[in-house]
Order: C-alpha cells, then structure tokens, then sequence
C-alpha cells in the first residue's frame, strides 16, 4: 500500500475517535472512509490493536516534529525552550492521544495499547515500527530534551557544560509537562519557562 493510502486510513480512525470511544470504533466504517476495503486495512495494520498502534505512533511523531519545530522558531536559547514548551501544551490540548501520551493518564475513550513491543509478522516497515515500543512519559521527556540540548549546542552556538544545559532542557520540558496536567494562568506556560529559566547557566545563540 502506497504511503498516503496508510496516512488515509489513521486520518480515519483519528476522525473516528473524536466521534465515538476507541471501542465503538469499526474497522469496516475506518476502511469505508478511506475508500479502501477492510481486507486492504487488515493487510496494513493487522489487526484494530494494531491500528491502535499505529495512530499513537503517528501522533507521537507528530508532536515530536513539532519540538523540533519550535525549538528551530528562534534564535535565543530559553525563547527556543519557551516554545517548545508552548508548543507541548496546545499540542496537548488539542489532541486527546498527545495527552495521554504525555501524561500517561488513558480515559475509556481512548485505545490505550501497551508500551512495550509486541511480536510482529508484519511486512510493512511502518507498521513493524508502530508494533516495537511506544515511548512513555518519561520517554517523552528524554527525547524533547536531548533534542533540545541538540538544538542549544548546534554548531555556530555558544556551548555551555552539557549536564547543566541537559538539566535546564529537561526543567523546561517538565513545566511543560505539569502545565498539561494542570493548566496555567495568565500568561500561561511561556512566561513561567521563562522565569524557571532566568537564573539557569543557558545563553543566547
């Protein structure tokens, strides 16, 4: 199956979701708004556990992308870390999956697959991909800061002492990630990273 064919099928089931709970959704009804037959979305994802895999996996690596996207809007070091954290929050207030991926917090509504591999027969590389593990919360943090800490120590960056720059990376991070949980006033989660930030040993790039 041709790659935008897959991304036709986990945009329905991403649309599905938001109608109805994970368990009142049908692969047939999935299969139907992607104009494919069931039989063509069961040889893609195996089985509705394994689709489940799949958009999780997707939605994972959406907001990932978007770290690296944020983290690449600026040039000031704690303005970068800023909005990445910016964009943690709204990434998770608009998507239910982002949510629960970064929280670890499953409502009914939602597939809720488990983190660890599981065994694959498949011949789709995207879908032997989605079946291996699923990153945890903690995996979350881990990777926006280390693609921070990337980002801060580019080439053509001042470098600051690496533990202290990975420790300031993953503070911004978990702002972040209780701002998710509990949402905050004004101003929002940009100015407390921002003031979390003001003492920390970051610079300017």
């Amino acid at each position: 199956m041709m790659p935008a064919a897959r991304e036709s099928l986990l945009d329905a089931a991403y649309k599905a979701l938001a109608r109805r709970p994970w368990s009142a959704v049908r692969m047939v009804d999935v299969a139907a708004v992607a104009g494919v037959s069931r039989q063509t979305l069961y040889n893609e994802f195996g089985s509705k556990e394994g689709l489940a895999r799949a958009l999780v996996r997707r939605e994972a690596d959406g907001y990932l992308a978007g770290v690296d996207r944020a983290l690449a809007a600026h040039v000031d070091a704690r303005e970068r870390l800023a909005a990445a954290a910016e964009w943690t929050v709204s990434a998770a207030r608009g998507n239910a999956l982002v949510k629960a991926m970064l929280t670890g917090c499953w409502s009914e509504r939602l597939p809720a697959p488990t983190l660890t591999a599981v065994p694959s027969s498949s011949a789709v590389p995207a879908q032997r991909r989605a079946d291996g593990p699923l990153p945890s919360p903690t995996d979350f943090v881990a990777l926006a800061r280390d693609r921070a800490v990337a980002v801060l120590s580019a080439p053509g960056v001042p470098r600051t002492d690496t533990t202290e720059l990975a420790r300031s990376c993953e503070l911004a991070v978990r702002v972040a990630l209780s701002c998710v949980s509990a949402p905050p006033g004004e101003g929002g989660v940009t100015d407390l990273v921002r003031t979390v930030l003001q003492r920390q040993p970051i610079r300017s790039g």
